[in-house]
């Protein structure tokens, strides 16, 4: 079985910067192990699987260690490599995913802009909690659908942080989102999620489905710029549109090969 790969860094005109993820286009779907194993073979924090069905394409995320319902960066790597290297002439690009509905991805000039769910944070939680897992104070703990978020002072806060990851993996939610207002940026944000195999996510789009309508409400803005200040760092272009949220941002090609499994079944 050979299977076209792409490793893509999305969020950045830069290699080596961004969040880098596998692209799998599949002829038609393989076993989960099979799936599962390739992202664990990959190492990344996540490989998308794709199908062509008619003018779509069925989506599918995995980290090392699980699949994912929702993942930003690798649909936005996907749409990268079917615009750009696949010859895809249309402005909009439509996915179907199992557990994220129909995502749109239109194409703007050099920005590739995605159609997500909003995901606004909900309850509250006490912030003390948290103080020594993070290394510093919350102004703020809300929960959502799948992450917690955690508001710090400021931005030097967020970059310096260096959290309890064991610590981290043992809460109740996929990953942790800690944010403050931004110097240049609107916001900045950075995501850890050692619970589903991501110790820190360098970039992270599906967090700003929880980001965007928090820090609009807050600002008082629907177009909001936004940085991922990990190490790699990563550029994001938002607007808050009440029940979605669109996320915009550039990628850049790192590497393209085949993948080539012998002696395993993948049907």
């Amino acid at each position: 079985m050979r299977i076209p790969i792409y490793q893509v860094d999305a969020f950045t005109t830069d290699v080596f910067s961004g969040n880098p993820a596998a692209v799998c286009l599949l002829d038609h779907w393989i076993s989960d192990s099979t799936l599962q194993a390739i992202a664990a073979e990959n190492n990344l924090s996540e490989t998308a699987f794709m199908v062509r069905v008619g003018d779509e394409f069925e989506l599918r995320w995995f980290t090392p260690t699980i699949e994912v319902a929702l993942c930003g960066h690798a649909t936005l790597a996907s749409a990268y490599v079917i615009f750009e290297h696949q010859g895809w002439a249309e402005k909009v690009l439509r996915f179907h995913t199992l557990k994220s509905g129909r995502l749109i991805v239109e194409r703007k000039d050099h920005l590739f802009e995605m159609d997500f769910p909003s995901r606004p944070p909900t309850s509250e939680r006490a912030a003390g909690e948290f103080r020594e897992i993070l290394g510093a104070m919350p102004l703020k703990v809300l929960g959502s659908e799948e992450d917690i978020l955690v508001v710090l002072e400021s931005e030097q806060t967020v970059r310096e942080l260096k959290p309890d990851l064991t610590a981290l993996a043992g809460l109740d939610c996929r990953g942790v989102i800690v944010t403050a207002r931004g110097e240049e940026a609107d916001f900045v944000s950075r995501f850890f999620a050692p619970a589903v195999g991501v110790p820190e996510d360098p970039v992270t789009g599906s967090a700003h489905c929880v980001l965007v309508p928090y820090w609009a409400g807050i600002l008082g803005e629907k177009n909001l710029h936004a940085l991922q200040v990990s190490r790699r760092g990563g550029e994001l272009f938002c607007r808050d549109r009440e029940e979605r949220v669109s996320i915009a941002g550039r990628a850049v090609l790192y590497l393209e090969g085949t993948i080539s499994i012998r002696g395993r079944s993948g049907q």
